[in-house]
This record gives structure tokens, sequence and C-alpha cells, in this order.
């Protein structure tokens, strides 16, 4: 997939995000995920409005590789991919702060546009489109 990184966040790591064998619960990536994902749409104006239309995940996957553990920071970097009629895949590179070269996590969600009321599929937003379409060559 060819992707555009557009949103960087930092979250930090909570006590209670700890499973009993002392890392971060799997689980709880994927709200890392969802919290970038939310905090991106929403600074680029595309606020969550169920009466309205707006973004809803068809699928989310992830990759454990390193263990995340308490206290700490983690760096989420959220990439998308290409934009088709009313989706577009994002994925999502999770790293400590304090050790930025290791990968801990990858993973990522398909997005799909959607009208809420009717609950089907639409055009995603003219502007939506520009940001998530691939840098010019």
């Amino acid at each position: 997939m060819n992707k555009k990184l557009v949103h960087i966040t930092r979250i930090a790591i909570r006590w209670g995000d700890m499973d009993a064998l002392g890392h971060v619960n799997n689980a709880v990536y994927f709200r890392y995920m969802e919290q970038a994902r939310v905090e991106w749409l929403v600074g680029i104006g595309y606020g969550l409005d169920p009466e309205k239309e707006g973004p809803v995940i068809i699928n989310a996957h992830c990759s454990f590789i390193k263990q995340l553990k308490y206290p700490g920071e983690v760096e989420v970097r959220t990439y998308a991919g290409s934009p088709g009629r009313s989706s577009f895949e994002t994925v999502c590179e999770m790293r400590r702060v304090d050790q930025p070269e290791i990968l801990c996590a990858e993973g990522g969600a398909k997005v799909v546009w959607v009208d809420m009321a009717q609950e089907k599929s639409v055009p995603m937003p003219a502007g939506l489109r520009d940001v998530v379409s691939e840098m010019p060559a």
C-alpha cells in the first residue's frame, strides 16, 4: 500500500492499560489507534456526528512486535492510503517515545465514509479525499 503520513500523536501509557502479565493489553493497542485516528479526523475538520456522514471502521488489525509497559508514552504515527470512492486504509506505527528506533506494534483499519441515517456508504468529502490522496511525485 502506498501511504502518506497524516498525523502523529503521543499517548500516555496508563497503569490500567496493563494486564496481569505486566504489559499493555492487546485490546488497548486498538484504543491507541482509535484515539490517533479520531484526533486526526477532528483536527482536519471532520468531527464525528452520528446524525450526519462520517467514518466507520469495517475491519481492524494489529501485529504486536515488542511489549509496551507502564510507565511511558507511545507515539502513534498514522498513515493513509490512496482513497477509493468511499473508503481508504489507515496504518499506524506505535513506538515508545523514549525508544523511537524500536517498532512496538503496527496495525490499521479500513475507514468507510457512511451516511449515518441511511447506514450506507457515500462518497467521501472532496477535502478529505485531498488529504488522503498521495502526494505528487
